[in-house]
């Protein structure tokens, strides 16, 4: 597309949500960076406009119609891709695992990725063009101890990845699942420390990256060639 496409971004005000705008961005694109915390993302926006990007920062609750819909009708143009990165974790055995906390991860990270789609899906179909995006993580294809809900909802978006595709087949709307490696950023510091994490036996070498490093792959299924990339998982290298 001409002058690049209109990216929405979840959970953009820090980690990889950030480094996704910030790479989108230099890829030419128009981000809209939304979190919660919008102060945060007013920041992001601004360091990409310093560079010479293109971006606004919109207030977004991923568990809210209201917020979602005020948030779409804020943004500056129609969005051609969604970004589903919105994410938090909570470290506790099941049974000490408070089920108001475990239905909020769930509500963030699956239901919020579900809510966004059904909201954007139709005017994607009205203009024939659209790229969806979840991030995934390598919990979506694997399990850890005391991550119940993060699992459930990781492993969740798998399954929205692979259904909402079949319901898209045959236009030029794509939705994929990226990114299934370690990431080391502050979701919970006290899961464990990189040098932890890089000594666990169902990590394989080369799986851990960086958020910016991250971006560079999980921007990739955005692409306006990206047709053929339906139901695909993508995995660093």
């Amino acid at each position: 597309m001409a002058g690049g496409m209109s990216v929405l971004v979840t959970g953009a005000a820090s980690g990889i949500g950030a480094g996704l705008s910030r790479e989108l961005a230099r890829a030419g694109h128009h981000v809209v960076v939304s979190d919660l915390r919008h102060a945060d993302c007013r920041e992001v926006a601004e360091q990409i406009r310093a560079l010479g990007g293109s971006a606004e920062a919109v207030e977004l609750d991923v568990t809210s119609d209201a917020s979602v819909a005020a948030a779409l009708t804020s943004a500056s143009r129609p969005i051609d891709v969604l970004v589903n990165d919105a994410g938090l974790q909570h470290v506790a055995p099941i049974e000490e695992f408070p089920m108001v906390r475990w239905d909020y991860l769930i509500q963030v990270m699956l239901i919020g990725s579900a809510r966004l789609t059904r909201a954007l899906l139709p005017a994607m179909r009205e203009r024939r063009f659209g790229r969806i995006v979840n991030i995934g993580s390598i919990h979506s294809l694997v399990a850890s101890p005391n991550k119940s809900a993060y699992v459930a909802a990781k492993h969740g978006l798998i399954g929205l990845t692979r259904t909402i595709a079949l319901e898209t087949a045959g236009s030029d709307i794509t939705i994929n699942t990226a990114g299934d490696g370690v990431l080391f950023r502050p979701l919970k510091p006290e899961a464990g420390t990189s040098a932890e994490l890089r000594d666990r036996e169902d990590l394989q070498a080369g799986d851990t990256a960086d958020d910016d490093q991250d971006a560079r792959t999980e921007h990739f299924p955005s692409a306006p060639k990206s047709a053929m990339t339906q139901r695909s998982r993508y995995k660093r290298k």
